[in-house]
């Protein structure tokens, strides 16, 4: 099985700083995560003055605050990208952030990022998808929010590139009953492609669930302390659930093999303790006919198999046998 791609979202978990933005790449790298997510944005080219928030956000910061206040204050300027992306490098981790503005979509390509990772609220945006299908690079889509006829359109928008697409409920955190894991197959059978998981659920159930149903890409939001001020903190997982997270993908994989039946190399060396024999089930004699009153069948299993039963009855006891001997 191919080892699915996780992505460690940071997001705006930075709360505006390039320090904790370090940190959260430390802690990624930590967790075994593959690559580390921001969000490259200019506040003023993203969100009106009049734009409200969402409830989730509402409820998880200053209530008084627009959200165009809010998203300011979660602002990292280019220079700071530059040197998270140089820090990354460094560091062995992949470096990705979201652009949610044209200008932002032409700074990441001259960065030099690997992939494009559009989020669910821009699936919508012609012009930025435009701009993203001039760059051709990789792109990994979020269908949050999207319908199939939606998730069309953006794709025709992005012809020029290779896309992967992620599975996505927009809510914070999402409902388990709203999560619908089977449209990760619904979408590989639809557009053929790579289809991962974007998980906004608490815990990480889901996301290690969403491997088994096919999942290629794991995307989740992670924050040094669920207790920090900003509107993404409540939501995520803290470095050592993230940890858990990578833990237990990595072991599902292991788990789910080839899907060939037969014993496995451990598994082997259990047959001839666990399976049966025929063997007397008192003593008996030579030339005494094997029957159900003689015969029986126990532990271990490194003599005739039960299966041959119907072979063995009904004929003749060649030598002498002691009760519990193998036939």
């Amino acid at each position: 099985m191919t080892k699915a791609f996780i992505i460690a979202e940071a997001g705006v978990n930075h709360n505006g700083s390039i320090e904790l933005a370090k940190k959260l790449v430390d802690k990624a790298i930590h967790a075994g995560c593959d690559a580390v997510k921001f969000q490259t944005f200019k506040a003023e080219n993203v969100v009106s003055k009049v734009a409200e928030k969402a409830e989730y956000q509402k409820k998880n910061t200053d209530s008084k605050e627009s959200q165009l206040e809010m998203i300011k204050k979660l602002e990292l300027s280019f220079d700071d990208f530059a040197e998270l992306k140089r820090y990354c490098d460094n560091c062995g981790i992949i470096f990705l952030s979201s652009p949610f503005d044209i200008e932002s979509v032409d700074f990441l390509a001259n960065l030099g990022v690997k992939y494009f990772k559009i989020p669910s609220g821009e699936i919508v945006n012609l012009p930025l998808l435009r701009r993203i299908n001039f760059c051709r690079k990789r792109v990994i889509l979020s269908t949050g929010m999207a319908t199939i006829e939606e998730i069309d359109a953006a794709m025709k928008a992005l012809s020029s590139c290779e896309i992967s697409l992620l599975h996505c409920t927009t809510e914070y955190p999402c409902p388990y009953d709203e999560v619908n894991l089977k449209a990760i197959q619904t979408l590989k059978n639809r557009f053929n492609l790579t289809v991962g998981y974007s998980d906004h659920t608490e815990g990480i159930e889901i996301p290690v669930a969403a491997v088994t149903m096919g999942a290629t890409i794991v995307e989740k939001h992670f924050t040094l302390d669920k207790n920090m001020d900003g509107p993404d903190h409540k939501a995520s997982l803290e470095p050592h659930e993230l940890r858990q997270m990578v833990s237990a993908i990595r072991n599902v994989e292991k788990a789910m093999g080839n899907g060939e039946k037969i014993p496995s190399k451990s598994e082997l060396k259990n047959i001839s303790i666990v399976r049966k024999s025929i063997v007397a089930k008192r003593d008996i004699k030579k030339g005494e006919i094997f029957s159900e009153e003689n015969l029986t069948t126990k532990r271990s299993g490194n003599g005739i198999s039960p299966m041959q039963w119907d072979e063995i009855i009904g004929t003749f006891a060649l030598k002498d046998y002691l009760e519990d001997e193998l036939i």
